[in-house]
């Protein structure tokens, strides 16, 4: 029996990756995807988003339904609940491979790419599922701007004088690491920088990837899944020429000191009010991520809310359905957050 191909879109927090997926379900083709997605957090934000495109309404055909199959891996990092998690989901996706045409492995954003791909290497997956390709997912603007690697002229030059240097923080290791992993760049959100700008940044990033490795430039996640699907590249059987920077470490650990936490509460928010309010805190906080879901008093619509940096984005995506409690439900990734404070703070 064939091997079902593998796609894993992996990158930093808020880069695009939800936006991504979204729009290869709902420009699918005719393929027949599962979506496995993991979350780092306890209330599955992502898994949601997804489960709400409706990628099947508007097919009237039988033949060419698409069985979407969403899975939450809730439970933290994946590379590290692989075994306890991944194998019998997989397992479970194999006893259906003649009804999928691809899987699409959605990694938290503060997942390292390898561990997961050597699961691939396990018999019980290696005979019926094989990386197709990575995908590394990475924010344009937010490079550009400098808050998640600093100054791009400045950390080039710094680089250029110094090829020994070795002061990198743990996020760092990990988004070089996903690079080092890829075997195609999606440079997202470019139509928010001018030309010379993204040339700036993908002329670092260049210099960041194996020389085989393309970027492609994109805005809100559109991109033809012809792109992103079918580079046959059998992954798990090329990791060494995937450089890590945990490729001597017997098994690795992550920075303890980032968790996440999360605010519901029973009652409604102001977009513009929640939003500077959500910016103090983040001023306040070492917060790298929040999203969620937005109660909007008089608006029958649900509000998604996304934040990276100092950056907060919200759009609304469906009604609110008449079983569901109009709650606010955000997310928080960070470093040493406080719940109780973030709670008091809202």
């Amino acid at each position: 029996m064939h091997k079902i191909p593998v796609t894993v879109i992996t990158g930093f927090l808020g880069s695009g990756k939800t936006t991504l997926i979204r729009h290869l379900l709902q420009n699918n083709q005719g393929r027949r995807i599962a979506v496995l997605v993991n979350e780092f957090g306890e209330i599955g934000i992502d898994g949601e988003l997804l489960r709400d495109c409706q990628v099947c309404d508007d097919d009237d055909d039988d033949d060419k339904n698409v069985t979407s199959n969403i899975v939450e891996l809730t439970n933290g990092c994946l590379c590290c609940t692989v075994q306890e998690e991944f194998l019998p989901t997989m397992q479970e996706l194999l006893k259906r491979r003649e009804q999928i045409d691809c899987i699409l492995i959605e990694t938290s954003g503060l997942a390292l790419p390898k561990p997961l791909i050597q699961a691939f290497r396990w018999p019980e997956i290696r005979t019926g599922a094989t990386v197709d390709g990575v995908v590394a997912v990475v924010d344009c603007e937010a490079i550009a701007s400098g808050s998640f690697v600093g100054d791009i002229d400045a950390l080039m030059a710094q680089r250029q004088a110094d090829s020994s240097l070795d002061h990198e923080t743990p996020i760092e290791e990990l988004f070089e690491d996903q690079l080092g992993c890829a075997d195609m760049v999606l440079l997202t959100k470019v139509d928010r920088v001018d030309a010379e700008t993204q040339q700036k940044v993908q002329t670092w990033l260049q210099q960041e990837l194996r020389p085989s490795v393309k970027i492609v430039p994109s805005k809100s996640g559109e991109i033809n899944p012809d792109v992103l699907l079918g580079f046959n590249a059998a992954v798990e059987d090329d990791l060494e020429s995937r450089p890590s920077h945990h490729d001597t470490e017997e098994e690795h650990e992550h920075d303890d000191d980032i968790n996440s936490t999360f605010f519901i509460a029973d009652r409604e928010f102001e977009p513009e009010a929640l939003v500077k309010k959500l910016q103090s805190l983040m001023q306040q906080e070492e917060i790298y991520r929040i999203k969620g879901f937005v109660a909007v008093p008089k608006k029958p619509m649900r509000m998604v809310l996304q934040g990276v940096g100092s950056r907060i984005e919200h759009f609304y995506d469906r009604p609110w359905q008449p079983s569901e409690i109009r709650q606010t439900k955000l997310v928080f990734i960070g470093r040493e957050l406080d719940s109780a404070k973030i709670q008091s703070f809202l």
